[in-house]
């Protein structure tokens, strides 16, 4: 269990003005940099393959504020991984797979309620950490399930993250304070996105099934394994629903469409929810009240692009999706065809494709205006006009940005102190 458990006394007090959760846009949005006293809104660009997290703007010209070694005990783990031949073979395995032959170093993070920590997960390590923002330490460590973690999410009012454990088919909920494990549920295999609802009642666990073998044909996709929509009460981590879309699929005659759910995002009301699935260029609309899908958008797609599924990192054709505050557009990052667009959500005609290398995340700006992806391919971010479509600004970061999440620091923060 961990081994840091500092924290700091004004967490308490602010816990409850968080508004970092990917099913609460509107919330997210909508925060100002001068929201809360001494804090300023900024957003968490994680760069995977160089173990670091760049601290940018959140609006404006997206420029980089600070930067963040998210992997400062690196040798210490690399020690323990060497000594255990287990790890060694799945860390391996990671490097080869997923990893495209670098390391996973950072898939996602958000910062602690009062902005004096970020707390990251490290699918690489197989585990999640907590660094001081003001120093760089490590201020606690909790090693998941299995030998990899993915993505996270956190609870709105900021006090819990839900991280996946891949290996293991686990999601741990983890107090963000102290970095103890307050609840765990099973999943499909392969367990990925995390959403809370904007009510904190309940947790979506989205899971992916195998992504990094050559079966991809969709008469093979049988052997990609168990993949749903896992429900539970975010109380009592005990399960409420499953929702396999492979049935919803087969009834509206897409039954060789896969049924892994990759990236998604509820309306502002929460009744629909918009979700990609490998191999796809596009996304599904799903009505939660009735339970099935009632809209399909595909995509164009880019002619450069293979047709060769396995050459598609980790079963992705399209993966990153976010909406604009008021619901109306739906950012679509078109990860293998290069490009990134605005749909409009009432008619689902897509606006211009806008140039982007290989991007792999979508969220919004903190005022709401802009959507913002991770062109992991050119190292930078991309800025494109909700009302327009157009790019606005793109900003360097660091190598292979994949998650981007609104966050905050303390006022007149710039970087960990020089030791």
């Amino acid at each position: 269990m961990p081994a840091f458990t500092r924290r700091h006394l004004g967490a308490v007090a602010t816990a409850l003005a968080l508004a970092l959760t990917v099913a609460a846009p509107a919330a997210t949005a909508s925060a100002t940099p001068d929201a809360r006293a001494g804090l300023r809104e900024v957003m968490f660009v994680g760069n995977n393959w160089d173990g670091t997290a760049d601290v940018i703007r959140s609006t404006g010209d997206f420029a980089r504020i600070g930067r963040i070694d998210v992997v400062p005990d690196r040798a210490e783990r690399m020690a323990e991984i060497n000594a255990d031949p287990i790890k060694w073979i799945y860390f391996q395995a990671i490097r080869n797979g997923v990893g495209e032959g670098h390391d996973q170093l950072v898939d996602d993070m958000y910062s602690t309620p009062d902005g004096t920590s970020v707390v990251v997960s490290r699918p690489s390590f197989a585990d999640v950490v907590s660094i001081d923002l003001a120093t760089g330490d490590i201020e606690w460590r909790f090693p998941v399930s299995g030998y990899r973690s993915d993505h996270m999410a956190v609870s709105p009012d900021g006090t819990r993250v839900a991280v996946s454990a891949s290996t293991s088919n686990t999601v741990h909920v983890l107090d963000i304070e102290t970095g103890d494990q307050v609840g765990s549920f099973a999943t499909g295999d392969k367990p990925h996105e995390n959403i809370f609802t904007r009510d904190g009642k309940y947790i979506w666990n989205m899971s992916i099934g195998e992504v990094n073998t050559a079966l991809d044909a969709p008469w093979l996709d049988w052997t990609k394994g168990d993949r749903r929509i896992t429900i539970v009460d975010a109380r009592t981590y005990e399960r409420v629903k499953v929702v396999d879309m492979r049935e919803r699929l087969d009834a509206i005659g897409l039954g060789d469409h896969s049924d892994a759910v990759r990236p998604a995002v509820f309306s502002p009301d929460e009744s629909k929810l918009y979700f990609q699935v490998s191999f796809f260029n596009g996304f599904f609309e799903y009505d939660v009240a009735t339970d099935r899908i009632t809209r399909t958008k595909t995509l164009p797609k880019n002619p450069a692009t293979s047709e060769d599924r396995t050459t598609w990192v980790n079963d992705s054709r399209h993966h990153g999706l976010s909406m604009s505050p008021d619901g109306t557009k739906i950012c679509v990052a078109g990860t293998m065809d290069d490009y990134a667009t605005v749909v409009d959500r009432g008619t689902l005609q897509e606006g211009p494709l806008v140039s982007a290398a290989k991007p792999y995340w979508a969220t919004v700006s903190g005022d709401g205006t802009h959507c913002v992806v991770s062109e992991s391919g050119a190292d930078r971010v991309t800025a494109i006009d909700f009302a327009t479509g157009e790019k606005s600004v793109s900003a360097p970061v660091g190598d292979h940005p994949q998650r981007v999440r609104i966050g905050h620091v303390t006022a007149g923060w710039t970087g960990p102190s020089a030791r």
